[in-house]
């Protein structure tokens, strides 16, 4: 390591000692290896999504529309720039992530959901009976979730411009997907909800129900396994996904994995391969909300199996792969909230294969998981009150074995 990148990585070290500190006060809780401490550092309203700058300020988004910049143990103001939102159950401010260069370019990209500038007259939602009683049909606005990104100038965000949409926009609903990842090659993946609409998952025509890849411009790379194909929209990576809220790359291997919200059951993990079609609606380990059927991915082999899948449902949301020191039996695990279960999910991995998984109750819907330079583990607490942000950090030489 050079003189700069040593001088670099002690700032930002000393930013997250800094900002966190030790633990004044902390529950206890038990792990498989051991005890961790709970510390709450900060509360929001709503939160939805962590990602640290490279200095290691953190930066974290409240569905409301608010943008913040944790340091110093304490919240900036909401960063003025950022985009208006469409806020509604699962619509709002979602994702953030940095640009890989970030010390050059001071780029941040925003996912949220937007209303249509024109809205239609009388727009009615309609009833499906596959989603059961998960509907709102009084929700009848226009809309879908879009990317931005613009510089981050002190306090605001500077020169913002939307880079990706979703199309079409649809009245109402939810599954916006929204997750945000950088691939080794800096190309940006975009996770691209079904909007509860089904059959556009399936459809080439449609960017709903997919992974798309882009470059941090917008622009789509002439790479992409579907540019210049009739009918289809060339950003598309790969298809056939339902509500994707968890993104990140294997620093082992490069490849984007994902995670899915399922039906009623059926939660998968999925190892995200250029073209390839991951099945849903027409296949899914889980059954619709009114108990109709859906065929098992056994059954219909052309489509990608999940690595991984839970039944009854877990409620997945946010991804990481620990690399850190101060949790050595996480070290090159997968970490993953869990809203219904109100867990933080830990999967040990061999390779591309999900060998077993370890359900920490923390008595909280967890919507993000993020790692700190430190190595400790951040969890954000989902809710429009109690929005929890807390750090867990080793207890003693217990949690060390």
């Amino acid at each position: 390591m050079n003189d700069m990148l040593m001088l670099t990585h002690a700032l930002a070290l000393a930013a997250v000692v800094a900002a966190f500190g030790a633990p004044a006060h902390a529950e206890t809780i038990s792990l498989p290896q051991g005890e961790a401490n709970v510390e709450s550092i900060a509360k929001f309203a709503n939160p939805w999504a962590l990602a640290f700058l490279p200095d290691g300020r953190l930066l974290v988004t409240e569905k409301p529309g608010n943008l913040y910049i944790f340091a110093d143990g304490k919240l900036s103001n909401p960063i003025a720039g950022v985009p208006k939102v469409e806020y509604k159950d699962q619509g709002g401010l979602l994702d953030v992530t940095v640009d890989p260069d970030f010390a050059n370019n001071k780029f941040v990209y925003l996912s949220y959901s937007e209303r249509a500038d024109e809205q239609p007259e009388d727009a009615q939602e309609e009833n499906d009976a596959r989603l059961g009683d998960y509907q709102d049909l009084s929700d009848n606005v226009l809309k879908g979730m879009a990317v931005a990104r613009g510089r981050l100038e002190g306090d605001r965000l500077e020169d913002v411009k939307v880079i990706w949409r979703q199309v079409p926009k649809t009245i109402g609903r939810g599954h916006f997907g929204a997750r945000l990842a950088f691939a080794p090659d800096g190309k940006l993946f975009i996770t691209s909800g079904d909007r509860q609409r089904f059959e556009p998952a399936q459809d080439m025509a449609s960017n709903l129900g997919k992974v798309v890849r882009i470059n941090p411009d917008g622009l789509v790379p002439d790479d992409n396994p579907f540019v210049g194909k009739d009918g289809a929209l060339p950003e598309i990576w790969t298809l056939g996904h339902r509500n994707e809220l968890g993104a990140a790359i294997n620093p082992a291997s490069g490849e984007l994995w994902i995670h899915e919200m399922g039906p009623k059951g059926g939660d998968e993990v999925n190892i995200v391969v250029r073209g390839k079609n991951y099945g849903w609606p027409q296949v899914s380990e889980g059954a619709h909300y009114d108990d109709q059927d859906i065929p098992d991915h056994k059954t219909k082999p052309e489509f990608a199996t999940p690595a991984y899948s839970w039944n009854p449902s877990i409620s997945p949301a946010g991804l990481m792969f620990y690399t850190g020191d101060k949790f050595p039996a996480w070290k090159g695990k997968a970490m993953l909230g869990g809203l219904s279960s109100e867990a933080l999910i830990v999967l040990t991995l061999n390779g591309d294969k999900v060998v077993s998984d370890d359900v920490i109750k923390m008595g909280r819907r967890i919507r993000d998981v993020a790692q700190a330079p430190d190595g400790s583990v951040l969890l954000l607490v989902d809710g429009e009150s109690g929005g929890d942000l807390l750090r867990l950090t080793p207890s003693g030489r217990a949690a060390q074995r």
